[in-house]
């Protein structure tokens, strides 16, 4: 399992013209990719590594601080371009095994208390956010 996690100061997906998930404060902005290998066990260190992640301000988390996150599904994360100008997704988790992941992952963060807002998954969205600093990690399990 792979995140490109984003510390921002607003973040909000938009599918077909409804805003499906925002906040306006400080958080974290979480693109989820899955890959063939992943199972729940992957899902819930996820989780747990994203809402401990203390790379707010001050070296502070989404626990310490109750900052919202916005999770994004992007199984473009498993693109693979090392040959040929055509990314391949063959490491990417196939739809039916991925979303249950991405619910597991969501349904973890917010077992733990975290605020949690959600894109769609599979649907065409339009993610806007305001990176702060900017400041990007990649977090992998």
């Amino acid at each position: 399992m792979r995140a490109v996690v984003a510390r921002v100061t607003r973040a909000s997906v938009t599918v077909e013209d409804a805003v499906v998930g925002s906040f306006d404060e400080p958080g974290l902005l979480v693109l989820l990719g899955v890959t063939v290998s992943d199972t729940p066990a992957e899902a819930a260190t996820m989780a747990r590594k994203l809402h401990e992640l203390r790379i707010l301000r001050d070296e502070q988390s989404c626990a310490t601080t109750g900052a919202p996150l916005l999770v994004v599904s992007q199984f473009t994360l498993y693109g693979d371009t090392r040959k040929g100008r055509r990314p391949s997704w063959t490491a990417a988790a196939r739809p039916e095994t991925a979303e249950p992941l991405v619910d597991a992952v969501v349904a973890e963060l917010q077992a733990r208390g975290a605020r949690v807002e959600t894109g769609r998954f599979g649907a065409m969205m339009s993610v806007e956010s305001v990176n702060d600093g900017p400041f990007t990690v990649v977090v992998e399990i």
